[in-house]
């Protein structure tokens, strides 16, 4: 392996240690649910889960997306780290859950 990828693998392990040098503005996911699979997703600033709960219930949103917005909070902005704001889920509350 030569020096330059050598620097470049180093200069990634740096950068995973620093997840709050990126910012995610979509993505899709695969959650494996307590009873089902589902997929889970933010798009143009909208999180959306094929969940019964997040369908059938007006909050905006459920149990997979709120695990997924505490697993990469620091990688979302804030609009998107407490979107389903319909919960009154304050910065507050999910530091003390971290």
């Amino acid at each position: 392996m030569n020096s330059s990828m050598i620097g470049k693998i180093e200069k990634a392990h740096r950068y995973a240690k620093e997840p709050e040098r990126v910012l995610l503005h979509s993505l899709e996911s695969t959650f494996h649910g307590g009873h089902d699979d589902h997929t889970v997703g933010l798009t143009n600033g909208h999180w959306h889960c094929t969940c019964h709960a997040f369908s059938s219930h007006a909050l905006g949103t459920c149990a997979h997306v709120m695990a997924l917005q505490q697993m990469l909070a620091q990688m979302l902005s804030e609009d998107d780290r407490f979107s389903g704001d319909d919960l009154a889920i304050s910065s507050e509350s999910m530091q003390v859950a971290n």
